[in-house]
Parts: C-alpha cells; structure tokens; sequence
C-alpha cells in the first residue's frame, strides 16, 4: 500500500514538472488564451439587478369580524364566520409573472437610460439597447431571416398571435424578472435584471406596483360588483322613496281638511306606501355602505420593506473572473498537450 501512495505521489509530481517545466509552452498558452478570454470579457455585457422586497398583508379577519357585529346590529348579515380559499397566493405569484398575459403589458412601460434623457418603451430598449455578445451574432441573423416583423410597443400588439420577435422579448422579459417567496414568512423578493441600471430600477418598481393592482383587483372583484350592485338597489329605492314622497305631499296638500273616510283611508296608503319605500332607501343606504367597507376590507395591505433604488454595482460574473477562468484553462490545455496530445499528434504525423 506504501508503495502505491509513494507511486501515486511521483506521478503527481512528475507531472507538475513536465508542465511547469516548459515555462515557455505555457506561458504561450496563457497569453493567448488571456488575450481570448479580455475579447469575451469585453463583449460580455455587463447586467445590474434591481429588486423590491415586500410583505404582504396575513390576514383580514379581525377587520372582518368587526364589519360583522356592526352590521349584525341592524339587522345584516355578512355571513363572515364562513371563509372562502384565496386562489391567488403568495406561491403562485411566479406563476403571474411567467404569464404571457401580464408581461406583454410591460412592452409600453416608458423608460429611461442612466446615461440619456431620451425615453423609449421597454419593448424598444430591449430591442436596440440589448447588447449582444459576437458569439450569438450568427443565430441571430438567422432568426432574423426565418422571422415576421414585429410590431410591439405601437397599440398594434395583438396578445393572441404574437410574432416570433414579440414572443423573444416575452422570453427575455421574464428571463431578467425574478420572484422569490419565503414560504415561512411570505416575504416577496421581485428582482428585475438589464443592461441600464436605472431601467432595472424602474421595471423592478413598476413589477411591483403592477403587481399589487394585480392582487387587488382579483381579491377585490367580487367585493365591486357587490357594490355596483348595491349602488344600483340605493338609487331605484331612493327614486321610488321621493315618488312616493311626492305624490303622498300632493294629495295632502289637496285634502287638507279630510272628511270622507275613503279619503282618510286612501291618504293612510299613500303615508304607508311611503313609510315602506323610505324603510326600504334605508336598508339600501346601509347596505351600501357596507359594500363599500367590503370592498376596503377585501383591498390588500402591501408592506414596502426595501423600495427599488438605482444598483451602482454590476451583478454579472466579474470581467476579471472570466479572463483568470480562460487562464485557467489554458494551464488546463496545456497539460493536456503535454500529457497526451503532442506525443500522439507526433505519431500521426509520422504515419
């Protein structure tokens, strides 16, 4: 076993000698392959990061309740012991961003440069600001030939049949959006990444507010229509309270002093029909303003614990980094040819 260690330990060593012993073969290996690895360095575009971090409401039973025993008091009933499964949780809200739906609604979001006063829309940013590495030029060029004109970002985006160029900037707006949850406390991290700092910062926080109006309107729907629904109940009662109002005052004022029983009689209908309708406006009023406690009852509280700021550091692998991994590399090759590639290439060569 000895033996085989000690063997084991001279190959290693041997090794490092024939490699590290042509100084000269090497050294030529790593300035090439530096030289190699500054040119995709340099043409690798740099991306910044931008992210949000929010905590969104738990819960809105104790607000429910009390809605509850107040309007229980006057004889309305909520029914807020039942709850019903929110279909739109936290988990899923990667599943929101992912969809077609809700990112083709980013491409006319304006957006400014860090460096430049112009504004654009965010689809035409990634169109012509995207720097683009040398290496990917060709399977460009060839999706440019294979695909239709786009036409994204002028009122003419038809979210139905997208163009290839359409569905690309799909694929890369939700290849830069991030959202992650923490499944313990809730706690949303949304993260946008681009080429501009300041467009990072500034999709990053439109995500975030999108997003939120996205949460409130779906809790919130039900809760609306109630209350449409409600607005239209108060205004047909309150309109047939003043008719009733009215044509009771009129035939008052037209028997002032009445005799006849059948008068007596018909003035108490019109003072009954009154009294209903108005206790009928009053229900309404009340159930109108219920529905509209719902509708704020439903709204979700979002807490804005690190609002989107402008990221003054590059979130992309170093520069440096890639050059010392093609230095890396070419230490890597060079054993390679020593070990085993020149002595074969020499054989070739000689058959």
């Amino acid at each position: 076993m000895e033996e085989k260690k000690k063997s084991k330990e001279v190959d290693v060593i041997d090794v490092f000698k024939k490699v590290f012993g042509e100084k000269k073969l090497l050294g030529g290996f790593i300035i090439v392959f530096a030289v190699i690895g500054v040119v995709v360095a340099l043409n690798t575009p740099k991306q910044y990061t931008a992210n949000v971090v929010l905590a969104p409401e738990i819960s809105g039973m104790g607000m429910s309740k009390s809605i509850g025993d107040l309007a229980s008091m006057v004889g309305v009933d909520l029914n807020t012991s039942s709850t019903s499964m929110d279909a739109i949780y936290p988990d899923i809200y990667p599943n929101i961003f992912a969809s077609n739906d809700f990112i083709i609604k980013l491409f006319d979001v304006k957006v400014t440069l860090k460096d430049d006063v112009t504004t654009k829309t965010y689809y035409n940013h990634l169109l012509q600001d995207t720097k683009v590495p040398f290496w990917k030029y060709p399977s460009i060029w060839i999706a440019k030939m294979l695909a239709k004109k786009g036409v994204g970002g002028n009122g003419k985006l038809n979210p139905f049949k997208l163009t290839e160029v359409e569905s690309g900037v799909c694929d890369a707006i939700k290849g830069s959006v991030a959202c992650m949850i923490d499944k313990q406390t809730s706690i949303i991290n949304i993260n946008v990444t681009d080429g501009d700092p300041q467009v990072a910062a500034i999709m990053v926080d439109t995500i975030q507010n999108r997003l939120q109006q996205y949460i409130s309107r779906y809790r919130t729907q039900k809760a609306r229509n109630d209350l449409e629904y409600s607005k239209k109940i108060f205004a047909e009662s309150k309109a047939q309270y003043v008719k009733a109002q009215q044509v009771y005052a009129g035939y008052a004022d037209a028997n002032i002093d009445p005799v006849l029983q059948a008068i007596k009689g018909k003035q108490e209908a019109l003072e009954n029909e009154m009294q209903l309708r108005y206790n009928i406006y009053s229900q309404a009023a009340l159930q109108l303003q219920t529905a509209k406690a719902k509708v704020q009852e439903h709204t979700p509280a979002f807490t804005i614990i690190q609002q989107a700021t402008i990221p003054f550091e590059a979130s992309s692998f170093p520069r440096s980094g890639v050059v010392i991994i093609f230095m890396f590399l070419a230490v890597v090759v060079d054993a390679i040819w020593i070990l085993f590639g020149r002595n074969r290439y020499h054989k070739y060569l000689k058959t």
